[in-house]
């Protein structure tokens, strides 16, 4: 069983000179891929290849993967002196002691100490360096959530292969009871037509051909064919290795149309009520289907 859940979350996390890298990925059905992806300034040009790594794992769904830095990022600050305002400062400095009669001394303490000679400057992140970090905790998060989705998965295809056998134990109750259900029409059809007649001897040729028109227009052995055809393949689908969810959808609706069809032909309230259970069950089954990849 290999279907996946197209829910999930998963998380990852690395840690490296001072630095924590976080990864999140959050998934939920979608007809087709929706991939979302926030990260740091900076790091857009690594999008490209999260966005194939998240491929590799999601075929289908809304998937927003979110990435953060936390930590020191001292290694990326730089300090710059302007030499233009320390030079201004040397000058003034031994303007005054001129004026003074004094020798110049120039304080480099002093000087460094003023505003704006020393600026600190953040310096943009080496995204090819980090790119090992990056790659990792992404790696754990798409792990962590496909082992969800699996999980996730393994359990909706148990409850749909459940609800299959309860289809299944319906439709035979319903296969077995359609030939008594003809004797006992082929009867009320005797007795109406024997009624309306009155002492009239019924023509037993007319009634056998009345009797067969009924029995075609109730026979559903061809939609039990069907059926029990659309079982299998069900069963077949549910064992692929790869996402299987749409072609479920498609198959619940072609269960959906013979159900309809048979309880079309069979105006019985037992049996109707029967009809009815089978498309209870579909309704639920389809209703997992919307959630699987």
């Amino acid at each position: 069983m290999t279907c996946k859940s197209m829910t999930g979350f998963g998380r990852g996390e690395v840690s490296s000179g001072g630095r924590l890298w976080v990864a999140e990925v959050r998934c939920v059905n979608n007809r087709y891929l929706d991939l979302k992806i926030k990260l740091p300034q900076g790091y857009g040009l690594v999008e490209e290849r999260l966005r194939k790594m998240v491929g590799g794992y999601h075929q289908r769904g809304r998937v927003d993967l979110g990435l953060s830095v936390n930590g020191s990022s001292s290694d990326l600050v730089r300090m710059r002196v302007n030499m233009e305002l320390v030079r201004a400062y040397k000058s003034a400095m031994e303007e005054i002691a001129r004026e003074l009669g004094e020798t110049a001394g120039v304080d480099a303490a002093f000087v460094a100490s003023r505003p704006e000679v020393l600026i600190q400057e953040q310096q943009g992140e080496d995204v090819e360096a980090v790119w090992p970090f990056l790659e990792e905790a992404v790696e754990q998060a798409l792990v962590a959530c496909e082992i969800m989705r699996q999980q996730e998965g393994e359990a909706m295809v148990r409850d749909l292969l459940a609800r299959l056998q309860v289809f299944v134990r319906h439709l035979d109750t319903i296969e077995t009871a359609i030939p008594e259900l003809l004797i006992h029409r082929e009867q009320i059809l005797g007795e109406r037509l024997q009624k309306l007649l009155g002492n009239v001897q019924l023509d037993g040729q007319r009634l056998s051909q009345e009797v067969a028109i009924l029995a075609d227009k109730t026979d559903v052995s061809e939609e039990i064919v069907r059926l029990k055809s659309h079982m299998g393949q069900l069963q077949s689908f549910l064992g692929e290795q790869e996402a299987v969810g749409r072609k479920l959808d498609f198959l619940l609706q072609e269960f959906l149309r013979e159900v309809n069809t048979l309880a079309s032909k069979i105006s019985d309230a037992p049996i109707a009520g029967l009809t009815v259970e089978l498309k209870s069950e579909l309704e639920k089954m389809r209703e997992q289907v919307q959630n699987i990849e």
